[in-house]
């Protein structure tokens, strides 16, 4: 046979594997840690509501999931740049991100909430109690665009590549306070009981502007189809079950949403 048709036929035939095989797995990214949502394990293996949630779509969709780590900053552009297929990472929904990514329907609505040291002079969040206090957020996150928008005229505000970055900036005594994901703080600076540090003022998940739907899976814009079979084995999960089983893993008070 003619080499050049060999090459051709190989070429054609690597290139019909590779489409079965992407039909039959799907790749999310996902920025950890960000306990419970998404964090490790000591022996290394990805947990949490997200990935047990994502994992159970997967299973009832007939996909096999692999989850990719990808740091928060560049996690929308490494999507579009096709190293995976969606984002399920705590991502809010809201039109600033609309623009560049197709959402799922919201999977979860949490709270943001602030967190300082128990002994701290703040009982309520507002401009005067914050004059001149350190705040610390994480990078590009919606609690990022509130608090700018909202206290950098009165306070200073240090920014994070991650949440662990964060949270050690705080116990190092460099922020005053800080302000994320409600579950996140809980699982990192109040589960261990040791009672160093508590939530400041009242749980946060309005305006939308900021808070936005919730959290949702983030497609690129051409995956309509895709989006659609996510939102379908999403209800189903929640008609049978698996859902409120999952979500209970995670959040035994039910304070997530």
């Amino acid at each position: 046979m003619n080499n050049k048709l060999v090459t051709f036929t190989a070429g054609v035939l690597l290139s019909l594997t590779s489409v079965a095989q992407a039909d039959d797995s799907l790749r999310f990214g996902v920025d950890v840690p960000t306990a419970p949502m998404e964090y490790r394990l000591p022996n290394g293996e990805l947990t949490g509501f997200d990935i047990d949630l994502g994992n159970a779509l997967c299973e009832s969709l007939g996909l096999e999931c692999e989850w990719i780590v990808q740091g928060w900053s560049g996690i929308i552009p490494a999507l579009l740049a096709r190293k995976y297929d969606a984002i399920m990472s705590s991502m809010t929904i809201n039109d600033s991100r609309r623009e560049t990514v197709l959402f799922s329907a919201p999977y979860i609505k949490p709270y943001s909430a602030w967190f300082g040291e128990s002994d701290s002079e703040l009982d309520e969040i507002d401009s005067d109690g914050l004059k001149g206090k350190t705040i610390g957020v994480q990078r590009g996150t919606l609690q990022d665009n509130y608090v700018t928008d909202t206290f950098s005229d009165v306070a200073a505000i240090n920014r994070y590549s991650t949440t662990s970055d964060m949270i050690m900036d705080m116990q190092s005594d460099r922020v005053d306070l800080i302000f994320l994901d409600h579950p996140a703080g809980v699982a990192a600076l109040l589960d261990d009981g040791n009672g160093e540090y508590r939530i400041i003022g009242e749980l946060i998940n309005e305006p939308e502007k900021y808070f936005g739907e919730g959290f949702g899976i983030a497609f690129r814009k051409r995956d309509q189809a895709l989006v659609e079979k996510f939102n379908k084995a999403l209800a189903e999960l929640k008609e049978d079950g698996t859902y409120d089983e999952i979500y209970t893993k995670y959040f035994p008070e039910g304070d997530a949403s």
